[in-house]
């Protein structure tokens, strides 16, 4: 049997390959990394590739039928995602996106500047925590309707449920997002916070540090076994501002910092010698940081080391 072909065979399908961005930004948001959104993309397009070319030229709406198909994918994958976080050495995060990724996979549809910063933040760390929350379909649903701007019709193609059922998940899903991002403060207030924490990490004051700090403060990191991180979640504002006042004393004058602007606002990347190895988001509620997730597993900071795209 002839091999699948793995790349553009006329123009139709070259203007298929262009939708990959927004179908890797799509798998992105159902599954956490980008690894396994490429993966879940790869296999959308082996089945595109796989139909006989009549099939293919009969579909319409290819973009649709790829989207369709990738979502699939995903919640297949959403399936056995949880068990394969239990065994993760550590707490899992998702991965943290550089702004030009962020950029990259964003969605192009909207035009009203309050749907423009929902579409923005759909790919922040700090959203994909609370979609972890989120049961599969729930997640599909959410990211298909309020993301993508899909049909509950469609929706129902996917999940195998019906549409008034999606439109219920959807609803739930939207319900829980609100919840748990209730209180989070401007992008603005955002960063003069995130300033002022490393200002006062650096001043090597820990009371100054703790005073930023969040009575229900949460500290994660996710080394993934490659790299040292905590195994557990660090609570409360007086063991959060040890641990980040130790990383920095022990990292020592070869530390490298500096801020980049990412969906989740101002984001902290570490490394020496020019390599990230450590980012650190944060969410802020009010004026002191409520969140922080710290990223050192090197499988998902690739991207922040990688040459940028021409």
């Amino acid at each position: 049997m002839p091999e699948a072909p793995t790349a553009p065979t006329d123009a139709r399908d070259a203007e298929v390959e262009a939708e990959r961005p927004a179908l890797v930004g799509l798998a992105y948001r159902m599954l956490g990394t980008v690894a396994d959104a490429e993966d879940a993309v790869q296999e959308g397009f082996a089945r595109w590739y796989r139909m006989p070319l009549e099939e293919r030229d009969a579909i319409e709406r290819p973009g649709a039928w790829l989207m369709r198909v990738v979502s699939r994918v995903c919640l297949d994958q959403l399936g056995s995602a949880r068990h394969r976080h239990e065994r993760y050495v550590g707490e899992w995060l998702p991965e943290p996106l550089p702004t030009a990724d962020a950029a990259r996979f964003a969605v192009r549809s909207a035009d009203d500047p309050l749907d423009r910063a929902m579409l923005d933040e759909s790919v922040s760390t700090a959203l994909l925590v609370v979609l972890e929350s989120l049961t599969p379909a729930e997640r599909v649903a959410f990211v298909l309707h309020d993301v993508f701007a899909m049909s509950f019709a469609e929706i129902a193609e996917v999940v195998g449920r019906t549409p008034a059922a999606c439109r219920q998940l959807a609803a739930s899903a939207r319900r829980h997002v609100r919840e748990r991002r209730e209180g989070v403060v401007s992008r603005e207030r955002h960063d003069e916070v995130v300033r002022a924490f490393v200002a006062a990490a650096g001043s090597g004051r820990l009371d100054s540090l703790i005073s930023l700090l969040d009575p229900d403060v949460v500290l994660v990191s996710d080394g993934g076994g490659f790299a040292t991180a905590a195994r557990r979640r660090v609570l409360g504002p007086d063991h959060v501002a040890r641990f980040v006042a130790g990383i920095l004393t022990q990292r020592g004058p070869a530390l490298e910092w500096s801020l980049h602007e990412t969906a989740d606002g101002l984001t902290l990347a570490f490394g020496e010698e020019g390599v990230v190895d450590t980012v650190a988001v944060v969410e802020v509620r009010g004026d002191r940081v409520s969140q922080t997730w710290i990223m050192r597993n090197p499988e998902k900071l690739r991207r922040w080391n990688a040459p940028p795209v021409s």
